[in-house]
């Protein structure tokens, strides 16, 4: 895959409103505490008695960095979500423009 296919793909000017939506995490969990909001299954879990018992915790539980501020852990959060679905979003991309040109024997 060419860069200027990817360029195609991956515009400048939805690169910027990712970049302004990662920027503005910390603001939409500011906003989530101070109107006292939770996950509506969280809610639900709670209201019937279930138990937190995971299997995997993930790299970002929460979407929080432990020894970290909330808010900063949150945009590294944001951050490495980001590039990892950019990075699947390319590969994909290139599996597909690499069927494309090859293309099935007729």
């Amino acid at each position: 895959m060419k860069i200027s296919e990817i360029k195609s793909y991956l515009s400048k000017r939805s690169l910027i409103i990712l970049l302004v939506l990662i920027v503005a995490t910390p603001l939409f969990a500011y906003a989530a505490e101070i109107v006292g909001y939770s996950e509506p299954l969280e809610n639900l879990a709670e209201e019937f008695g279930a138990e937190e018992n995971p299997l995997y915790h993930g790299l970002f539980p929460d979407y929080t960095i432990p020894g970290v501020d909330p808010y900063i852990g949150t945009i590294i959060s944001a951050v490495v979500g980001t590039l990892v679905t950019i990075i699947l979003i390319v590969l994909i991309l290139k599996a597909m423009l690499r069927g494309k040109t090859n293309g099935p024997n007729t």
